[in-house]
């Protein structure tokens, strides 16, 4: 039985376990071992794997356990399901991009949409392309996340340069942002299956398209 001492530890009563362990009075352990760093990474390094391979229909527990060397009950207490494991694991995937130097508005398009295209070349994040297709409708909490995470702010940095750019005069006062964000996201978009993306593809992207957007 626990034996409580008559002794104060910074102003509370204390309790003394069977096993000598002391604790203040009001405090409460949480039961079980800490959550491991290591079977975290390793769950989700796994999850987002076979998310490549056979995206979230095709994920399973069982497959994510076997190939993260732990058991069902491991993840589980992390997670209820799978769409919530992947809703933990966009957050992985969505790093940030390089910081726009100011310089010019081509030089700052072109670095953006080179890490944009980089990025795409992953497996993992070419699955994520398919959420805002069929898959999408199907996990709406996931897509959703993908859209605030991962694509919003990808936009919005393009969108930043193209305003800065026809603040500056670099770009024509009536340049369409959104038309010209889209078609930048589009040649991300391309790159995935197109079979001359080289070093230079972001640079003759976004020299074609300031052809038609730089201030006369």
């Amino acid at each position: 039985m626990a034996k409580v001492s008559t002794a104060a530890v910074s102003g509370g009563t204390t309790t003394t376990g069977a096993a000598g362990s002391v604790t203040r009075e009001g405090e409460h352990r949480r039961p079980g071992r800490p959550r491991s760093e290591h079977a975290d990474h390793a769950i989700m390094s796994a999850a987002l794997d076979l998310f490549a391979e056979s995206g979230p229909a095709g994920l399973c527990m069982e497959q994510v356990a076997a190939r993260a060397g732990v058991g069902k009950a491991t993840i589980y207490r992390r997670w209820p399901g799978k769409e919530d494991m992947l809703l933990d694991g966009l957050a992985e995937l969505a790093a940030p991009l390089p910081a726009p130097q100011g310089r010019s508005v081509r030089a700052d398009l072109t670095t953006l949409l080179d890490a944009m295209c980089k990025e795409a070349a992953d497996p993992r994040r070419v699955r994520l392309v398919a959420l805002l297709q069929g898959e999408g409708r199907q996990y709406p909490r996931l897509k959703a996340r993908y859209l605030e995470t991962v694509v919003q702010p990808r936009r919005e940095a393009i969108r930043t340069v193209l305003r800065r750019g026809v603040a500056t005069g670099e770009l024509r006062e009536n340049t369409d942002i959104e038309a010209a964000m889209h078609l930048l996201n589009g040649a991300v978009l391309a790159s995935i299956h197109a079979e001359h993306v080289d070093g230079r593809y972001a640079r003759r992207v976004v020299e074609e398209l300031l052809r038609g957007l730089s201030a006369r």
